[in-house]
């Protein structure tokens, strides 16, 4: 059995384990710092360009952001920008989509345009676009048959859209960290953390195949599974997960750029929207569904353990549940969902979704994508009886954080990466290089 000794140990490699891997390593002077990955290869769930919507969400076109939201969460959109643009080396990692979001139907409209008003200033780039200027940035979206579309739309536009595509940006970040030199940054893949033991000076973590890895500092960012595991330590007993998983669906290249729909306000959950796929040319890929599974990874039915041990049968549970089934629209909701995954009957009914978008789109245009998939683990507050829609963290200042989602999703993994940063060096009594730090992202790491 080895033992093995860092002053950082990362549980995850993920997006959110890998930006914090760069930063400690380019950015600070921590010495040494391991990441471990249960998989053979990084990135191999939700960070996968496969397994998320490939949005960099600034808040523009969410409609289930309010202003203050919105207002947050483009600034760690703009911090994924600066890194592919000044720290990657490489800008394939990010493309220019346009991305509008578009009222169907006089209600839609009048939302949209409200939209407009409250958020403008915060986005000099977004521009109200009428039926008119809709044919021309989407035909498809506004014409068929050569005629306007029956029902009235208005969209907002904003021509400065990008599509990220995570997977590769966490590769990015793992290849320069391990570049830096006279530092030890140790990459251990097929290395899955077993038991997590507090010590006098520090962490123990049990490995698979039997090594113990020692830290000061340990950093969860394990997705659906950190909870479990901040739950063996006595940390987030009052949480339950409450894994969802979203499917999509191929079509032809019938999109010029990123069209989101109207968010209902009563559904915790991302509207269908219809964009280019990154990873397949002459494919728009339409999306996602929301099904909530017993399972922490999709298609895994191994998972399923895991999953009993992060999901307590308690009272508060059985609360959040019933009030959100009690609601019409979120009960109709769940069950148009499950509808989806039904072979034959599920493409016919996610038609109806995508018609919304594309009115010419035929079911045969349609084809469900097999294994493009995530799974976001939501959490339900026990104490308190409610399902938590936003970031997930757990850091009382005693030398371990656990990540369980950041929001909104990967977008603001280097933003989130700034915090646990800022908390790592202060506990080490390590500096931040704040020059290089800026250099990078055009701002401090606060």
């Amino acid at each position: 059995m080895e033992q093995r000794a860092y002053e950082v140990l990362i549980i995850g490699g993920g997006i959110s384990g890998a930006t914090l891997l760069y930063d400690l390593a380019l950015h600070s002077d921590v010495e040494s710092v391991c990441l471990i990955e249960k998989y053979d290869h990084l990135d191999p769930l939700n960070s996968n360009a496969h397994s998320n919507s490939q949005t960099l969400h600034c808040g523009d076109i969410e409609t289930n952001y309010n202003r203050e939201k919105a207002d947050h969460v483009r600034h760690g959109a703009d911090m994924m920008l600066q890194f592919v643009d000044h720290g990657s080396g490489d800008p394939s990692l990010k493309r220019n989509y346009g991305k509008m979001l578009l009222g169907v139907g006089e209600e839609e409209v009048a939302s949209v345009q409200k939209r407009f008003a409250s958020i403008s200033d915060l986005y000099p780039s977004l521009i109200e676009v009428d039926a008119d200027a809709i044919a021309d940035i989407e035909p498809n979206v506004a014409i068929v048959d050569g005629k306007q579309r029956a029902e009235p739309i208005f969209g907002l536009y904003n021509p400065e859209g990008y599509a990220i595509d995570y997977g590769r940006v966490t590769e990015n970040c793992v290849a320069q960290a391990q570049g830096v030199e006279d530092k030890t940054i140790d990459i251990c893949l097929s290395t899955e953390a077993k038991k997590i033991t507090r010590t006098d000076d520090g962490f123990e973590v049990s490995v698979n195949n039997g090594d113990t890895i020692h830290c000061k500092f340990l950093v969860v960012s394990a997705g659906t599974y950190s909870l479990h595991l901040a739950q063996t330590m006595g940390k987030g007993k009052h949480f339950s997960v409450l894994p969802i998983s979203g499917s999509f669906y191929f079509a032809p290249e019938v999109l010029n750029g990123k069209v989101y729909t109207v968010q209902n306000p009563k559904l915790p959950f991302a509207a269908v929207h219809g964009d280019p796929d990154m990873t397949k040319a002459g494919v728009t890929r339409f999306g996602p569904t929301a099904l909530m599974l017993p399972v922490l990874e999709r298609f895994n039915s191994k998972t399923a353990l895991g999953f009993m041990e992060s999901f307590h049968f308690s009272t508060g549970t059985a609360k959040t549940l019933f009030h959100l089934m009690k609601d019409k629209d979120i009960r109709e909701f769940i069950y148009k969902n499950i509808g989806y995954e039904i072979p034959v009957h599920g493409k016919k009914s996610f038609l109806k979704e995508v018609l919304k978008i594309v009115p010419s789109m035929k079911l045969d245009d349609l084809d469900f994508a097999d294994h493009t998939t995530g799974v976001r683990p939501q959490l339900i507050d026990e104490k308190n009886a409610e399902l938590l829609m936003g970031a997930a963290k757990f850091s009382d200042g005693d030398g371990v954080i656990f990540n369980m989602t950041p929001s909104p999703g990967a977008t603001s993994a280097f933003a989130n990466a700034a915090e646990d940063l800022v908390t790592v060096t202060k506990y080490l009594g390590r500096t931040i290089h704040q020059e290089s730090y800026k250099d990078v992202f055009q701002v401090n790491a606060t």
